[in-house]
């Protein structure tokens, strides 16, 4: 019998722990629509602070195929999912969002789609109940993306989907203690006959999104800094631009000065125009570089990806 592991990152979302793992079970439970096949569900908590520990506890002890990874603190939105995958034992793994942003119903369909042969089965958002103005900021986002990256990145792709064993086992070697899981699936995916389904993203069922300016900036700047070189490039090429100009100018001036020695006078206008300009600009691509760097320094260092402080039902395999 096939095994379908179900992945489920979380993070303080103590409403909906148990009614994400009643869905899930209920697909492979009781003539499910998944009935044919073993599993299982895989919770990883982010250090969550609101009681969802307690919840996962007492699911864990009522369901032995039901299991929980404990990180020690919180480990950031790409770095605990991708963990998380790689512990799956499952001959595939199906990753979901807790917060029922990513349609369990869907499942069944990522599986039908396995058995085809599709070793990687992607969930495209079409469409969104999340405000109109954010749904456009994120299709600009993915937009800039696509077009600037050496990879062909996939719009409006959050890591929702289905992967085969053999992907995951290439997960497992990677050594990247900043995995992007958006960005790995779109550079390696062709290589498994990766296929899109598309939905509607629907509301999160409960709680508080924990997404905010900063976890948004952090996620485009590391797929920014991970797989675009244009941000280097641009600050290569618009210093060059901006240092001719600025000779060009100088000489300008200074062919006036002499030839209407008397006459002319500028004063500091063009001068403090400059500085200000000039500053701005180097200000604006001194951090941009910092970014790079940042994302160097973070690799360097090879830090633990994920340190765990405790894991439930794990030990039922070991054994």
């Amino acid at each position: 019998m096939k095994k379908i592991s179900v992945l489920i990152p979380c993070f303080n979302e103590t409403e909906n722990v148990i009614p994400m793992s009643e869905a899930v079970t209920a697909l492979f439970e009781n003539g499910g629509e998944l009935s044919g096949y073993d599993y299982e569900l895989v919770f990883i908590d982010n250090a969550s602070t609101d009681g969802t520990r307690d919840k996962l506890i007492q699911i864990c002890e009522a369901n032995k195929k039901i299991k929980a990874i404990f990180n020690v603190t919180n480990f950031g939105q790409f770095n605990s999912p991708f963990y998380g995958i790689c512990q799956t034992t499952g001959d595939c793994t199906v990753t979901l969002c807790c917060d029922f942003q990513d349609p369990v119903e869907l499942v069944p369909t990522f599986v039908k789609e396995w058995e085809k042969g599709h070793k990687i089965v992607s969930g495209i958002k079409t469409s969104s109940k999340e405000p109109g103005i954010i749904y456009l900021a994120r299709s600009i986002y993915y937009k800039m993306i696509r077009g600037m990256s050496s990879v062909k990145m996939i719009e409006h792709f959050t890591g929702f989907g289905l992967y085969d064993k053999t992907f995951v086992a290439l997960l497992r070697e990677l050594d990247d203690p900043i995995p992007f899981i958006r960005g790995i699936v779109a550079e390696y995916g062709d290589g498994f006959n990766r296929i899109e389904i598309p939905y509607e993203q629907p509301q999160r069922r409960a709680g508080k999104t924990h997404n905010n300016f900063y976890t948004l900036y952090d996620a485009a700047m590391l797929s920014f800094t991970s797989y675009t070189k244009v941000g280097l490039r641009l600050a290569t090429f618009f210093g060059i631009g901006v240092s001719f100009i600025s000779i060009l100018i100088g000489i300008v001036y200074l062919v006036l000065k002499l030839v209407f020695w008397d006459k002319f006078s500028a004063g500091y206008a063009p001068i403090m125009i400059g500085v200000f300009v000039l500053g701005g600009i180097q200000l604006f691509f001194i951090g941009l570089i910092g970014e790079y760097i940042l994302n160097i320094n973070t690799r360097v260092i090879k830090r633990p990806i994920v340190v765990e402080e405790k894991r439930i039902n794990f030990e039922e395999e070991q054994d």
